[in-house]
């Protein structure tokens, strides 16, 4: 009983990352706490609460940078519009649609990292809940 008790547990420690579409941070801050209060019961749990903990944070950070340089497309095309108009009022098209593109690009982007976050908490959350622990792809070790 002890070890299903401890796949639930696993389990959990990943599902609880589905918080941060609840509340900000939620997605590192839930994990953590639950983490912090399962890790000196087994190993197990431990090796799963960091694993969760590190992912989290990597793929918050990535989304942090994403969003970051939505900003340089949203302004450059701001910058872009203003640069096309000139005292002698010429007609012709001088501003590029970079901007534009830029912004779906980097939209999409942000939706392709956010689809692939979801799949792979769910596969490691199934992983634990079967005994058997998940290495997260693409996770920076921030807590060893």
């Amino acid at each position: 009983m002890q070890h299903n008790n401890e796949n639930t547990n696993a389990f959990l420690i990943h599902i609880s990352s589905f918080a941060g579409y609840i509340f900000p941070f939620g997605s590192i801050i839930t994990p953590l706490i639950i983490w912090q209060t399962l890790k000196d019961k087994s190993p197990y749990l431990d090796e799963h609460g960091k694993e969760a903990v590190n992912f989290n944070i990597s793929f918050g950070l990535y989304i942090f940078i994403l969003g970051a340089s939505f900003f340089s497309f949203f302004f450059g095309s701001i910058l872009d519009i203003f640069h096309g108009i000139n005292v002698d009022f010429d007609l012709g098209n001088h501003h590029s649609r970079n901007g534009l593109f830029g912004f779906l690009g980097i939209a999409s982007l942000v939706s392709i990292v956010s689809l692939i976050k979801i799949a792979l908490i769910i596969i490691a959350a199934m992983k634990a809940n079967n005994g058997e622990v998940y290495k997260y792809p693409f996770t920076i070790k921030f807590i060893k």
